[in-house]
């Protein structure tokens, strides 16, 4: 029998397909803690090697730009964060806990959080059900016992959710998710249209550094937006975050944000948020904790 194109599906079919996951009521709260005016949730990706590996790329030069985020941009990171006081959430593959010793330990040792993404960064999308749902047992377990908590948040690797993904985040008993991107600020998931009680802390990659900053040698990708332009972009979602009352999200890579100009336009960017009255740096599972409080509110 020919797969139905597209154009070809009934209306039970298309609407199916949308309604799986989808975004539920807002969870914007009435008020951040300590009378706060924003929550600002940093994120980094500790991928280090593992897109490589994924990848079967296993020469040196490859690898050894992964190799950046670990033994040059993690320290510049937690140096930074240091500074500004600023606990923030690390999203760690497993196998880059397993590769560099004591890191994901050290993270939670500043007081910052480590929450899953994936085993190997796998592409889970392209996954058997079954082989998805283990590498994500194995990594929550790999994940708590070299920090000694069970992760509580996930970030799928490259925000790719298959159709068993939020089964299996149901199913490991996790708080929140930050993979979708259908709001600026948190809300609960839905799946089928039943409320799942999950909380999502959207994503988006304009609050990215990789779109702005990735490059290959073989093919046209090239960092084309210069890092200045990246501040501009990210202080002026800082701003408008902050006269909503809302959530300043943003998703940063080791191997990425921490070369020289670029960890350069990141300390400009928390010196221009710390500037402001009332903002409140969380991780995203304390974020998600508030937020589930009670105290959210529609818009």
């Amino acid at each position: 029998m020919t797969e139905q194109q597209p154009w070809q599906w009934d209306e039970p079919t298309w609407r199916g397909h949308v309604e799986r996951v989808r975004a539920g009521r807002p969870l914007r709260p009435e008020s951040w803690p300590g009378g706060a005016k924003v929550a600002v949730a940093l994120s980094f990706d500790s991928d280090h090697e593992t897109p490589a590996l994924r990848d079967g790329e296993v020469l040196p030069g490859k690898l050894s730009q992964g190799e950046y985020g670990a033994r040059v941009g993690v320290p510049r990171i937690l140096n930074l964060l240091r500074r500004f006081e600023a606990p923030s959430t690390f999203f760690m593959p497993a196998v880059s806990a397993l590769l560099h010793d004591g890191e994901a330990k050290s993270y939670v040792d500043e007081g910052h959080e480590v929450a899953l993404h994936g085993w190997i960064h796998e592409r889970n999308t392209q996954l058997p059900p079954q082989a998805e749902r283990d590498l994500a047992f194995r990594a929550a377990d790999t994940l708590e016992r070299l920090v000694g908590t069970r992760p509580v948040g996930i970030r799928t690797p490259s925000w790719d959710l298959s159709a068993d993904s939020l089964r299996i985040v149901r199913e490991l008993g996790l708080t929140y998710d930050s993979s979708l991107m259908a709001d600026d600020d948190c809300y609960e998931i839905l799946t089928d249209g039943e409320p799942t009680g999950i909380v999502e802390l959207p994503v988006e990659w304009i609050r990215d550094d990789m779109p702005y900053f990735m490059m290959d040698r073989f093919t046209s990708l090239r960092p084309y937006t210069p890092p200045r332009g990246v501040l501009s972009i990210w202080r002026d979602e800082f701003d408008v975050a902050y006269a909503e009352n809302g959530i300043f999200q943003l998703t940063l890579h080791p191997h990425c944000i921490g070369h020289r100009s670029r960890i350069t336009i990141l300390t400009e960017l928390l010196e221009h948020i710390a500037s402001h009255e009332g903002v409140w740096f969380a991780t995203h599972a304390q974020i998600a904790e508030h937020v589930l409080s009670g105290k959210d509110s529609s818009r």
